[in-house]
């Protein structure tokens, strides 16, 4: 074992965590990598599982990395605004095209084929980023007809 994958002493999980944020900052992890798994992690530098999450776990609230749950742990690039979920992603995307003009008041939304093709993304993750939007009062659905930008009409 090398000095650099040591870990000594009392409170080992924020050694690793300086170790692994030093990886994201010399770009040894760059933004969108997945990181190692906590078993890979654990056999590196001969630490228990536990110690690899509370690692995680601070380099998380830090920003620096984010969990998708069933993917793994990405690093994030410092990006305050990454999302963890890719409904998320669409949902921001559809949101940012409301409030940009793009799609206006009683325009149709992108259909869950073209949102499901242009996103890779499932069914299911299309259907909950377009009900997040629903909930949030910028998209309605006409029964039979698709889902539209709320415009006046549809207000009160």
């Amino acid at each position: 074992m090398n000095e650099s994958t040591m870990l000594v002493g009392w409170r080992v999980y924020p050694q690793l965590a300086a170790k692994l944020r030093q990886r994201i900052a010399s770009g040894q992890y760059p933004a969108g990598m997945t990181l190692p798994s906590e078993g890979k992690l654990c056999r590196e530098f001969r630490v228990a599982r536990n110690t690899v999450r509370r690692a995680f776990a601070q380099l998380e609230q830090e920003n620096l990395i984010i969990t998708i749950p069933s993917k793994g742990r990405f690093v994030s690039g410092g990006d305050p605004q990454a999302e963890t979920y890719q409904y998320q992603l669409i949902a921001r995307e559809l949101r940012a095209r409301i409030s940009g003009g793009e799609l206006r008041a009683g325009a149709a939304v992108p259909s869950e084929s073209e949102l499901r093709e242009r996103f890779g993304a499932s069914r299911n993750t299309v259907r909950q980023a377009l009900t997040l939007l629903e909930r949030e009062g910028l998209i309605v659905v006409k029964h039979g007809k698709g889902r539209f930008v709320r415009g006046p009409e549809q207000d009160g």
